[in-house]
């Protein structure tokens, strides 16, 4: 059986609108923009889904309508609810390149010579010389 989204059902093999799920979805989507969570927006609106599906809904790109799809909202309101998800997200620290920022620098102790020329080959005389290059301990 194929998945169909929340608001949709299909009616002689056509997807059609649920007029009452897709106004649930309408209604989860306006709650969510207002300030509420996920799970929250999804209670008040009447849908009865776990937190990841109602995550889903919020990113399905298939409720602006397209082939095979009618659209249950407005391109305006998807992207405004993506934009509070993204800002909530990176708020919340979930986003990883904000995580990658936070790493405390490696710490150095030692300094060393800047290497002059092509370094050796072989892997011994290659770690000797760049062990030669050690200053000082920090």
């Amino acid at each position: 059986m194929a998945y169909v989204p929340y608001g949709y059902t299909i009616t002689e093999g056509i997807v059609t609108i649920d007029e009452k799920a897709a106004d649930q979805v309408r209604v989860f989507f306006e709650k969510y923009i207002s300030g509420l969570s996920l799970a929250v927006a999804g209670e008040q609106a009447g849908i009865q889904k776990t937190h990841s599906s109602m995550g889903l809904i919020l990113k399905n790109v298939n409720y602006l309508g397209n082939d095979v799809y009618p659209a249950i909202i407005d391109k305006e309101t998807f992207d405004k609810a993506e934009e509070v998800r993204s800002n909530r997200a990176k708020d919340l620290g979930r986003i990883a390149e904000l995580a990658a920022f936070s790493a405390p620098p490696p710490i150095e102790r030692f300094k060393m010579k800047k290497s002059e020329g092509k370094l050796p080959d072989a892997p011994i005389a290659r770690a000797e010389y760049l062990y030669s290059l050690i200053e000082s301990e920090v």
